[in-house]
Protein backbone atom coordinates (compact mmCIF):
# COMPACT_ATOMS: atom_id res chain seq x y z
CA UNK A 1 0.00 0.00 0.00
CA UNK A 2 1.38 3.36 -1.02
CA UNK A 3 2.25 5.76 1.77
CA UNK A 4 1.60 8.93 -0.29
CA UNK A 5 -0.97 11.32 1.23
CA UNK A 6 -4.57 10.37 0.69
CA UNK A 7 -6.85 12.43 -1.52
CA UNK A 8 -10.55 12.32 -2.29
CA UNK A 9 -9.71 11.24 -5.83
CA UNK A 10 -7.63 8.30 -4.64
CA UNK A 11 -10.35 7.12 -2.27
CA UNK A 12 -13.03 7.47 -4.95
CA UNK A 13 -10.92 5.55 -7.49
CA UNK A 14 -10.61 2.79 -4.89
CA UNK A 15 -14.21 2.80 -3.66
CA UNK A 16 -16.36 3.41 -6.76
CA UNK A 17 -15.32 0.20 -8.60
CA UNK A 18 -16.12 -1.77 -5.43
CA UNK A 19 -19.54 -0.16 -5.20
CA UNK A 20 -20.24 -0.71 -8.89
CA UNK A 21 -19.32 -4.39 -8.71
CA UNK A 22 -21.64 -4.87 -5.72
CA UNK A 23 -24.50 -3.06 -7.45
CA UNK A 24 -24.04 -5.02 -10.68
CA UNK A 25 -24.62 -8.27 -8.79
CA UNK A 26 -28.35 -7.47 -8.84
CA UNK A 27 -28.28 -7.61 -12.65
CA UNK A 28 -27.09 -11.21 -12.53
CA UNK A 29 -30.27 -12.15 -10.63
CA UNK A 30 -32.36 -10.22 -13.16
CA UNK A 31 -30.80 -12.20 -16.04
CA UNK A 32 -31.53 -15.51 -14.32
CA UNK A 33 -35.09 -14.64 -13.30
CA UNK A 34 -35.99 -13.34 -16.77
CA UNK A 35 -34.59 -16.54 -18.31
CA UNK A 36 -36.53 -18.80 -15.96
CA UNK A 37 -39.68 -16.73 -16.51
CA UNK A 38 -39.63 -17.80 -20.18
CA UNK A 39 -40.28 -21.46 -19.27
CA UNK A 40 -43.65 -23.17 -19.75
CA UNK A 41 -44.22 -23.33 -15.97
CA UNK A 42 -42.36 -20.27 -14.63
CA UNK A 43 -43.81 -20.40 -11.10
CA UNK A 44 -42.52 -23.93 -10.45
CA UNK A 45 -39.19 -23.36 -12.18
CA UNK A 46 -38.47 -20.07 -10.39
CA UNK A 47 -39.57 -21.54 -7.05
CA UNK A 48 -37.19 -24.52 -7.36
CA UNK A 49 -34.29 -22.18 -8.16
CA UNK A 50 -35.18 -19.69 -5.40
CA UNK A 51 -35.48 -22.37 -2.71
CA UNK A 52 -32.14 -23.96 -3.60
CA UNK A 53 -30.60 -20.49 -3.84
CA UNK A 54 -31.80 -19.59 -0.35
CA UNK A 55 -29.67 -22.40 1.11
CA UNK A 56 -26.71 -21.35 -1.06
CA UNK A 57 -27.02 -17.80 0.32
CA UNK A 58 -26.58 -19.17 3.84
CA UNK A 59 -23.48 -21.23 2.97
CA UNK A 60 -22.02 -18.35 0.92
CA UNK A 61 -21.54 -16.03 3.90
CA UNK A 62 -18.46 -17.85 5.32
CA UNK A 63 -16.92 -17.69 1.84
CA UNK A 64 -17.42 -13.92 1.65
CA UNK A 65 -15.67 -13.54 5.00
CA UNK A 66 -12.54 -15.07 3.45
CA UNK A 67 -12.24 -11.92 1.31
CA UNK A 68 -12.22 -9.75 4.44
CA UNK A 69 -9.72 -12.10 6.08
CA UNK A 70 -7.43 -11.87 3.07
CA UNK A 71 -7.67 -8.06 2.97
CA UNK A 72 -6.84 -7.83 6.67
CA UNK A 73 -4.04 -10.41 6.91
CA UNK A 74 -2.28 -11.01 3.58
CA UNK A 75 0.69 -8.72 2.93
CA UNK A 76 3.37 -11.18 1.73
CA UNK A 77 3.83 -14.68 0.31
CA UNK A 78 4.15 -16.25 3.76
CA UNK A 79 0.79 -14.92 4.96
CA UNK A 80 -0.82 -15.80 1.61
CA UNK A 81 0.43 -19.37 1.88
CA UNK A 82 -1.05 -19.61 5.37
CA UNK A 83 -4.39 -18.30 4.10
CA UNK A 84 -4.29 -20.70 1.14
CA UNK A 85 -4.09 -23.68 3.49
CA UNK A 86 -7.13 -22.44 5.43
CA UNK A 87 -8.91 -21.96 2.10
CA UNK A 88 -8.19 -25.57 1.07
CA UNK A 89 -9.66 -26.82 4.35
CA UNK A 90 -12.72 -24.64 3.84
CA UNK A 91 -13.15 -25.83 0.24
CA UNK A 92 -13.09 -29.48 1.31
CA UNK A 93 -15.72 -28.76 3.98
CA UNK A 94 -17.89 -26.88 1.47
CA UNK A 95 -17.75 -29.75 -1.01
CA UNK A 96 -18.54 -32.37 1.65
CA UNK A 97 -21.51 -30.37 2.93
CA UNK A 98 -22.76 -29.85 -0.61
CA UNK A 99 -22.48 -33.54 -1.48
CA UNK A 100 -24.26 -34.57 1.72
CA UNK A 101 -27.14 -32.16 1.06
CA UNK A 102 -27.48 -32.96 -2.64
CA UNK A 103 -27.06 -36.75 -2.57
CA UNK A 104 -28.17 -38.05 0.84
CA UNK A 105 -31.43 -38.00 2.84
CA UNK A 106 -30.04 -34.99 4.73
CA UNK A 107 -31.00 -32.80 1.79
CA UNK A 108 -34.55 -34.16 1.85
CA UNK A 109 -34.72 -33.28 5.54
CA UNK A 110 -33.33 -29.75 5.13
CA UNK A 111 -35.52 -28.77 2.19
CA UNK A 112 -38.54 -30.91 3.05
CA UNK A 113 -38.77 -30.20 6.79
CA UNK A 114 -36.86 -26.98 7.53
CA UNK A 115 -37.76 -25.18 4.28
CA UNK A 116 -41.19 -26.81 3.95
CA UNK A 117 -40.75 -27.74 0.27
CA UNK A 118 -43.59 -29.79 -1.25
CA UNK A 119 -42.80 -33.43 -1.97
CA UNK A 120 -43.47 -32.92 -5.69
CA UNK A 121 -41.08 -29.96 -5.91
CA UNK A 122 -38.34 -31.54 -3.79
CA UNK A 123 -36.53 -33.46 -6.60
CA UNK A 124 -36.32 -30.27 -8.68
CA UNK A 125 -34.94 -28.26 -5.75
CA UNK A 126 -32.30 -30.91 -5.01
CA UNK A 127 -31.31 -31.04 -8.69
CA UNK A 128 -30.81 -27.26 -8.70
CA UNK A 129 -28.76 -27.41 -5.51
CA UNK A 130 -26.63 -30.19 -7.02
CA UNK A 131 -25.38 -27.58 -9.51
CA UNK A 132 -25.37 -24.56 -7.18
CA UNK A 133 -23.07 -26.33 -4.68
CA UNK A 134 -20.21 -25.84 -7.16
CA UNK A 135 -20.84 -22.09 -7.13
CA UNK A 136 -19.40 -22.00 -3.60
CA UNK A 137 -16.13 -23.56 -4.81
CA UNK A 138 -15.50 -20.86 -7.40
CA UNK A 139 -16.81 -18.19 -5.03
CA UNK A 140 -14.06 -19.09 -2.55
CA UNK A 141 -11.41 -18.79 -5.27
CA UNK A 142 -12.87 -15.46 -6.35
CA UNK A 143 -12.99 -14.07 -2.83
CA UNK A 144 -9.41 -14.80 -1.76
CA UNK A 145 -7.96 -13.32 -4.95
CA UNK A 146 -10.31 -10.34 -4.76
CA UNK A 147 -8.91 -9.78 -1.26
CA UNK A 148 -5.42 -9.45 -2.77
CA UNK A 149 -6.72 -7.24 -5.58
CA UNK A 150 -8.46 -4.90 -3.13
CA UNK A 151 -5.46 -4.67 -0.80
CA UNK A 152 -3.24 -3.71 -3.73
CA UNK A 153 -5.60 -0.95 -4.90
CA UNK A 154 -6.60 -2.69 -8.14
CA UNK A 155 -10.34 -2.50 -7.48
CA UNK A 156 -11.20 -1.74 -11.11
CA UNK A 157 -10.68 -5.46 -11.75
CA UNK A 158 -13.71 -6.27 -9.59
CA UNK A 159 -15.89 -4.17 -11.88
CA UNK A 160 -14.21 -5.59 -15.00
CA UNK A 161 -14.73 -9.13 -13.73
CA UNK A 162 -18.39 -8.44 -12.97
CA UNK A 163 -19.03 -6.91 -16.41
CA UNK A 164 -17.44 -9.92 -18.16
CA UNK A 165 -19.46 -12.23 -15.88
CA UNK A 166 -22.73 -10.48 -16.78
CA UNK A 167 -21.92 -10.63 -20.50
CA UNK A 168 -21.22 -14.36 -20.25
CA UNK A 169 -24.40 -15.00 -18.26
CA UNK A 170 -26.47 -13.04 -20.78
CA UNK A 171 -25.06 -15.02 -23.72
CA UNK A 172 -25.70 -18.27 -21.86
CA UNK A 173 -29.27 -17.18 -21.13
CA UNK A 174 -29.84 -16.46 -24.83
CA UNK A 175 -28.60 -19.97 -25.65
CA UNK A 176 -31.11 -21.56 -23.29
CA UNK A 177 -34.02 -19.33 -24.32
CA UNK A 178 -33.53 -19.68 -28.10
CA UNK A 179 -31.74 -23.04 -28.52
CA UNK A 180 -31.74 -25.50 -25.61
CA UNK A 181 -34.96 -24.45 -23.91
CA UNK A 182 -35.74 -23.64 -20.27
CA UNK A 183 -37.11 -26.84 -18.78
CA UNK A 184 -36.22 -26.54 -15.10
CA UNK A 185 -34.56 -24.41 -12.42
CA UNK A 186 -31.29 -26.19 -13.21
CA UNK A 187 -30.95 -23.76 -16.13
CA UNK A 188 -30.73 -20.86 -13.67
CA UNK A 189 -28.13 -22.74 -11.64
CA UNK A 190 -26.02 -23.43 -14.74
CA UNK A 191 -26.14 -19.76 -15.77
CA UNK A 192 -25.16 -18.67 -12.24
CA UNK A 193 -22.32 -21.21 -12.09
CA UNK A 194 -21.05 -20.14 -15.52
CA UNK A 195 -20.98 -16.51 -14.39
CA UNK A 196 -19.17 -17.35 -11.16
CA UNK A 197 -16.54 -19.36 -13.05
CA UNK A 198 -15.91 -16.34 -15.30
CA UNK A 199 -15.59 -13.91 -12.38
CA UNK A 200 -13.39 -16.33 -10.42
CA UNK A 201 -11.11 -16.75 -13.46
CA UNK A 202 -10.67 -12.99 -13.90
CA UNK A 203 -9.97 -12.56 -10.16
CA UNK A 204 -7.55 -15.52 -10.16
CA UNK A 205 -5.54 -14.27 -13.14
CA UNK A 206 -5.15 -10.72 -11.80
CA UNK A 207 -4.74 -11.81 -8.17
CA UNK A 208 -2.10 -14.40 -9.02
CA UNK A 209 -0.03 -11.78 -10.87
CA UNK A 210 -0.16 -9.54 -7.79
CA UNK A 211 0.67 -12.45 -5.46
CA UNK A 212 3.78 -13.26 -7.50
CA UNK A 213 5.07 -9.71 -6.96
CA UNK A 214 4.53 -9.72 -3.20
CA UNK A 215 7.61 -9.92 -0.97
CA UNK A 216 8.37 -13.32 0.53
CA UNK A 217 8.19 -11.85 4.04
CA UNK A 218 7.19 -8.28 4.79
CA UNK A 219 9.18 -6.84 7.66
CA UNK A 220 7.09 -6.41 10.79
CA UNK A 221 4.04 -8.25 9.47
CA UNK A 222 2.90 -10.62 12.25
CA UNK A 223 0.88 -13.14 10.22
CA UNK A 224 3.03 -16.18 9.47
CA UNK A 225 1.25 -19.45 10.28
CA UNK A 226 -2.00 -21.26 9.61
CA UNK A 227 -2.83 -20.82 13.27
CA UNK A 228 -2.64 -17.04 12.90
CA UNK A 229 -5.22 -17.17 10.11
CA UNK A 230 -7.45 -19.69 11.92
CA UNK A 231 -7.53 -17.53 15.06
CA UNK A 232 -8.64 -14.54 13.01
CA UNK A 233 -11.13 -16.39 10.80
CA UNK A 234 -12.83 -18.74 13.28
CA UNK A 235 -14.84 -16.05 15.13
CA UNK A 236 -15.97 -14.69 11.75
CA UNK A 237 -17.06 -18.19 10.76
CA UNK A 238 -18.96 -18.64 14.02
CA UNK A 239 -20.64 -15.25 13.55
CA UNK A 240 -21.86 -16.37 10.13
CA UNK A 241 -23.44 -19.45 11.74
CA UNK A 242 -25.26 -17.20 14.21
CA UNK A 243 -26.49 -15.01 11.34
CA UNK A 244 -27.98 -18.10 9.67
CA UNK A 245 -30.78 -18.16 12.25
CA UNK A 246 -32.03 -14.64 11.55
CA UNK A 247 -33.47 -15.27 8.08
CA UNK A 248 -35.46 -18.41 8.99
CA UNK A 249 -36.68 -16.72 12.20
CA UNK A 250 -38.00 -13.79 10.17
CA UNK A 251 -39.85 -16.08 7.76
CA UNK A 252 -41.31 -18.22 10.56
CA UNK A 253 -42.58 -15.23 12.57
CA UNK A 254 -43.95 -13.42 9.51
CA UNK A 255 -45.92 -16.61 8.96
CA UNK A 256 -47.72 -15.92 12.25
CA UNK A 257 -48.95 -12.42 11.35
CA UNK A 258 -52.55 -11.58 10.42
CA UNK A 259 -51.83 -11.46 6.68
CA UNK A 260 -49.16 -14.09 6.04
CA UNK A 261 -48.81 -13.78 2.26
CA UNK A 262 -48.97 -9.98 2.39
CA UNK A 263 -46.45 -9.82 5.24
CA UNK A 264 -43.90 -12.05 3.51
CA UNK A 265 -44.28 -10.43 0.08
CA UNK A 266 -44.19 -6.82 1.34
CA UNK A 267 -41.15 -7.61 3.49
CA UNK A 268 -39.40 -9.18 0.48
CA UNK A 269 -40.23 -6.28 -1.86
CA UNK A 270 -39.25 -3.53 0.60
CA UNK A 271 -36.14 -5.43 1.70
CA UNK A 272 -34.91 -5.97 -1.86
CA UNK A 273 -35.32 -2.27 -2.66
CA UNK A 274 -33.50 -1.25 0.51
CA UNK A 275 -30.64 -3.66 -0.24
CA UNK A 276 -30.39 -2.19 -3.73
CA UNK A 277 -29.96 1.29 -2.19
CA UNK A 278 -27.33 -0.09 0.21
CA UNK A 279 -25.38 -2.32 -2.18
CA UNK A 280 -23.10 0.43 -3.54
CA UNK A 281 -22.00 1.39 -0.01
CA UNK A 282 -21.20 -2.03 1.47
CA UNK A 283 -17.40 -1.73 1.18
CA UNK A 284 -16.69 1.00 3.72
CA UNK A 285 -14.85 -1.62 5.80
CA UNK A 286 -12.36 -2.00 2.92
CA UNK A 287 -11.64 1.75 3.02
CA UNK A 288 -10.87 1.35 6.72
CA UNK A 289 -8.75 -1.78 6.24
CA UNK A 290 -6.64 -0.30 3.47
CA UNK A 291 -6.32 3.39 4.37
CA UNK A 292 -7.04 3.98 8.06
CA UNK A 293 -3.39 3.56 9.07
CA UNK A 294 -2.30 6.01 6.36
CA UNK A 295 -4.73 8.83 7.19
CA UNK A 296 -7.51 8.11 9.74
CA UNK A 297 -8.86 11.68 9.53
CA UNK A 298 -9.36 11.45 5.76
CA UNK A 299 -10.99 8.02 6.11
CA UNK A 300 -13.45 9.41 8.67
CA UNK A 301 -14.25 12.41 6.43
CA UNK A 302 -14.81 10.15 3.43
CA UNK A 303 -17.03 7.81 5.45
CA UNK A 304 -19.06 10.76 6.72
CA UNK A 305 -19.48 12.04 3.17
CA UNK A 306 -20.90 8.77 1.81
CA UNK A 307 -22.33 7.15 4.93
CA UNK A 308 -25.64 9.01 4.96
CA UNK A 309 -26.41 8.57 1.24
CA UNK A 310 -28.23 5.20 1.60
CA UNK A 311 -30.41 6.66 4.37
CA UNK A 312 -31.23 9.69 2.21
CA UNK A 313 -32.13 7.50 -0.78
CA UNK A 314 -34.40 5.21 1.24
CA UNK A 315 -36.03 8.17 3.04
CA UNK A 316 -36.69 9.89 -0.30
CA UNK A 317 -38.52 6.83 -1.59
CA UNK A 318 -40.29 6.01 1.69
CA UNK A 319 -41.56 9.48 2.59
CA UNK A 320 -42.20 11.26 -0.73
CA UNK A 321 -44.52 10.61 -3.70
CA UNK A 322 -41.48 9.13 -5.47
CA UNK A 323 -42.15 5.94 -3.50
CA UNK A 324 -45.39 5.25 -5.36
CA UNK A 325 -43.61 5.62 -8.70
CA UNK A 326 -40.66 3.40 -7.68
CA UNK A 327 -42.82 0.60 -6.30
CA UNK A 328 -45.34 0.86 -9.12
CA UNK A 329 -43.01 1.15 -12.12
CA UNK A 330 -39.61 -0.18 -11.00
CA UNK A 331 -40.73 -2.94 -8.61
CA UNK A 332 -43.94 -3.59 -10.60
CA UNK A 333 -46.26 -3.88 -7.58
CA UNK A 334 -49.65 -2.26 -7.09
CA UNK A 335 -52.74 -2.18 -4.91
CA UNK A 336 -52.54 -3.28 -1.30
CA UNK A 337 -49.08 -4.81 -1.82
CA UNK A 338 -47.75 -1.40 -2.88
CA UNK A 339 -49.20 0.29 0.21
CA UNK A 340 -47.93 -2.42 2.54
CA UNK A 341 -44.46 -2.43 0.92
CA UNK A 342 -44.24 1.33 1.38
CA UNK A 343 -45.14 1.04 5.07
CA UNK A 344 -42.58 -1.74 5.47
CA UNK A 345 -39.88 0.39 3.81
CA UNK A 346 -40.64 3.18 6.30
CA UNK A 347 -40.19 0.67 9.12
CA UNK A 348 -36.79 -0.20 7.58
CA UNK A 349 -35.57 3.42 7.77
CA UNK A 350 -33.18 2.78 10.67
CA UNK A 351 -31.39 0.00 8.78
CA UNK A 352 -29.70 2.13 6.05
CA UNK A 353 -28.85 4.74 8.68
CA UNK A 354 -26.99 2.23 10.88
CA UNK A 355 -25.48 -0.14 8.31
CA UNK A 356 -22.69 2.09 6.88
CA UNK A 357 -21.46 2.93 10.39
CA UNK A 358 -21.58 -0.70 11.48
CA UNK A 359 -19.50 -1.49 8.39
CA UNK A 360 -17.04 1.27 9.39
CA UNK A 361 -16.84 -0.10 12.94
CA UNK A 362 -16.36 -3.65 11.68
CA UNK A 363 -13.50 -2.37 9.53
CA UNK A 364 -11.77 -1.07 12.67
CA UNK A 365 -12.45 -4.37 14.44
CA UNK A 366 -10.94 -6.34 11.55
CA UNK A 367 -7.96 -3.99 11.36
CA UNK A 368 -7.29 -4.57 15.05
CA UNK A 369 -7.71 -8.34 14.79
CA UNK A 370 -10.50 -8.27 17.39
CA UNK A 371 -12.75 -10.66 15.46
CA UNK A 372 -14.30 -12.22 18.58
CA UNK A 373 -16.14 -8.92 18.97
CA UNK A 374 -17.98 -9.61 15.71
CA UNK A 375 -19.23 -12.91 17.11
CA UNK A 376 -20.59 -11.15 20.20
CA UNK A 377 -22.16 -8.36 18.16
CA UNK A 378 -23.81 -10.86 15.80
CA UNK A 379 -25.20 -12.71 18.82
CA UNK A 380 -26.65 -9.42 20.07
CA UNK A 381 -28.24 -8.88 16.66
CA UNK A 382 -29.79 -12.35 16.57
CA UNK A 383 -31.09 -12.22 20.16
CA UNK A 384 -32.57 -8.74 19.74
CA UNK A 385 -34.15 -9.57 16.37
CA UNK A 386 -35.76 -12.81 17.56
CA UNK A 387 -36.96 -11.25 20.85
CA UNK A 388 -38.57 -8.34 18.98
CA UNK A 389 -40.18 -10.69 16.48
CA UNK A 390 -41.80 -12.65 19.31
CA UNK A 391 -42.92 -9.46 21.07
CA UNK A 392 -44.32 -7.69 18.00
CA UNK A 393 -46.13 -10.74 16.66
CA UNK A 394 -47.79 -11.15 20.07
CA UNK A 395 -48.74 -7.47 20.43
CA UNK A 396 -49.32 -6.14 16.90
CA UNK A 397 -49.73 -9.05 14.43
CA UNK A 398 -51.62 -6.72 12.05
CA UNK A 399 -48.39 -4.80 11.35
CA UNK A 400 -47.45 -7.64 8.95
CA UNK A 401 -44.19 -6.92 7.05
CA UNK A 402 -43.40 -3.96 9.31
CA UNK A 403 -42.72 -6.45 12.12
CA UNK A 404 -39.82 -8.00 10.21
CA UNK A 405 -38.45 -4.60 9.17
CA UNK A 406 -38.50 -3.17 12.71
CA UNK A 407 -37.02 -6.32 14.25
CA UNK A 408 -34.21 -6.53 11.69
CA UNK A 409 -33.42 -2.81 11.97
CA UNK A 410 -33.28 -2.79 15.77
CA UNK A 411 -31.25 -6.02 15.72
CA UNK A 412 -28.71 -4.27 13.49
CA UNK A 413 -28.67 -1.33 15.90
CA UNK A 414 -27.91 -3.72 18.79
CA UNK A 415 -25.02 -5.16 16.76
CA UNK A 416 -23.65 -1.66 16.10
CA UNK A 417 -23.93 -0.69 19.78
CA UNK A 418 -21.78 -3.68 20.81
CA UNK A 419 -19.15 -2.89 18.16
CA UNK A 420 -18.82 0.78 19.11
CA UNK A 421 -18.85 0.10 22.86
CA UNK A 422 -15.89 -2.23 22.35
CA UNK A 423 -14.12 0.29 20.10
CA UNK A 424 -14.61 2.95 22.75
CA UNK A 425 -13.20 0.64 25.41
CA UNK A 426 -10.09 -0.40 23.49
CA UNK A 427 -9.51 3.04 21.97
CA UNK A 428 -10.40 4.16 18.47
CA UNK A 429 -6.94 3.45 17.08
CA UNK A 430 -6.72 -0.26 16.22
CA UNK A 431 -3.54 -2.10 17.04
CA UNK A 432 -2.62 -5.32 15.23
CA UNK A 433 0.22 -6.75 17.27
CA UNK A 434 -0.75 -10.13 15.91
CA UNK A 435 -3.89 -11.76 14.70
CA UNK A 436 -5.22 -12.07 18.21
CA UNK A 437 -8.86 -12.10 19.00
Amino acid sequence: MSEVPLSWKRLLLFFVPLGLSASLVTLSHVIINRTLASSDSPETVIASYALAGSLLAITERPSTLLRQTCSALVRDKVSFKALTFVTYVFLVCVMLIGLVIAYTPVGHGIFGILFGVDRELLPSVLAVYGVLMFVSVFSVIRNIYQGIIITNNRTKWLTIGMIIRLAGMYLMSLYFVHVAGVGSGVVGAVIFLFGMIIEATVSFLEGRNIARRMPVKKEGHPVETRGDVFRFYKPLLYSSFVAMFIGPALNIMLGKTDGVALAISSFAVAGSLMQLMLSFFMYIHQIVLNYYRIDPVMVRKFSLAIGFIPFALVAMIAYTPLGYWVFGHVMNVDGILLEESLRTLRAFILYPLVMPWLDYGNGLILLGGQTKVMLRSQLANAICTIALLLLLVALVPHWNGMIGALAQSLGLLAEAVIVFLVLRRIGREPRLDGPKT
